[in-house]
């Protein structure tokens, strides 16, 4: 083969792979995989006020930060997402948790799950709601906007987020006029991974198969 046909067939490949290289796009949305959510002890004096005092923990980790009161595990099964448009944004699932607190050696809740209810987007509380779903399987806190919060990419912290006791759970504490009552704070820690776009994905597929294809192609050639 002559210099001028080996520095074409040269030519033509580069061409092709500068072609199909995949565009870098900056992912806006993220999902929750691990961490925890920390409650502070304000809480506890205050349900204590309310004739609730805590007698037993189970299952549950270190709290972030250490001088807060008990810390629940952020579970697998957690399909939480959000955007970084705006700082941040939920958009869908739930963040699920390990571990039970127990109250007057009677009542035992736990597992709580951590979601989004637009239409409990009132005065004071943001939406996100935190449900119960060991025993009493209601929503026990509506949640407040949450303080600044910190993100990199991979680690996500929401701080400052007040729990305000729920309709439903000052029902249940035959208290109806708890409904809103600030109960203490709480702090999600958690690490996050990006969610590609769907026209990333289809990019990157399509990329990958014109890449496959060039090689395959290129090696005909060889072999000619």
């Amino acid at each position: 083969m002559r210099f001028y046909q080996f520095a074409g067939i040269l030519g033509c490949t580069t061409a092709a792979f500068i072609s199909i290289a995949p565009i870098q796009v900056e992912a806006a949305t993220f999902k929750v995989i691990s961490g925890v959510t920390s409650i502070d002890r304000d809480h506890e004096d205050i349900l204590r006020s309310i004739g609730l005092n805590l007698t037993g923990t189970n299952n549950t980790v270190a709290p972030i930060p250490s001088n807060y009161l008990v810390g629940f595990n952020i579970d697998s099964a957690t399909n939480f997402t959000f955007s970084d448009e705006g700082g941040f944004t939920p958009l869908s699932g739930t963040i699920e948790h390990t571990g039970t607190v127990t109250f007057n050696n009677q009542i035992t809740v736990g597992e709580f799950s951590i979601g989004f209810a637009p239409e409990r987007t009132v005065t004071g509380a943001s939406g996100l709601v935190l449900r119960d779903t060991f025993s009493l399987n209601t929503i026990l806190f509506d949640l407040s906007a949450p303080g600044p919060v910190a993100f990199d990419g991979q680690n996500l912290t929401i701080p400052d987020v007040k729990l305000l006791i729920s309709p439903e759970f000052a029902s249940i504490l035959k208290k109806p006029d708890l409904a809103g009552l600030f109960a203490g704070t709480a702090r999600i820690d958690a690490q996050v991974a990006a969610v590609p776009e769907p026209d990333s994905v289809l990019a990157t597929l399509v990329a990958g198969a014109a890449l496959l294809a060039t090689r395959f192609y290129t090696q005909k050639i060889k072999c000619t």
